[in-house]
């Protein structure tokens, strides 16, 4: 998979909450992305990892990031580390799943995000795709 950068930002990142820009930035935007796409506040959200999200998604705010994305908070709130207890004090159960094997879409930050009770689903799959940016991938 080639990857086309733009400017230096797309390495370094945006102001924002760390620790990693792709893993952290990246996946608040696809969070974000996901919350448009859901158009309702989710009463469960189902997150699927794969490949480098599965294996350092803890380490690296990811499951916080994304969580902070839904519920619609800026990559530089200071708050975002607390989304987990935040989704779970409004009554939306997270279940994080780390799949093996490779991405569906061949790129090691990879996210599939569901929400119930209507079932709703990014169309594809999201990747962040370092700096902050991110893309959304049919599948």
């Amino acid at each position: 998979m080639s990857h086309t950068f733009r400017s230096i930002f797309d390495i370094i990142g945006p102001v924002m909450v760390g620790p990693s820009s792709s893993h952290t930035a990246g996946a608040l935007a696809l969070g974000k992305a996901a919350a448009q796409l859901f158009e309702v506040k989710p009463k469960k959200v189902t997150i699927h990892y794969y490949e480098s999200f599965a294996d350092t998604h803890l380490g690296h705010g990811t499951d916080f990031a994304i969580l902070g994305g839904i519920l619609g908070f800026a990559a530089d709130d200071p708050m975002i580390p607390q989304s987990l207890k935040m989704a779970e004090s409004q009554k939306i159960a997270v279940t994080f799943i780390e799949e093996i094997g490779d991405s569906p879409v061949g790129h090691p930050n990879t996210a599939t995000m569901r929400s119930q009770p209507d079932k709703k689903k990014i169309p594809g799959t999201g990747t962040s795709t370092g700096g902050g940016p991110i893309a959304l991938n049919p599948v």
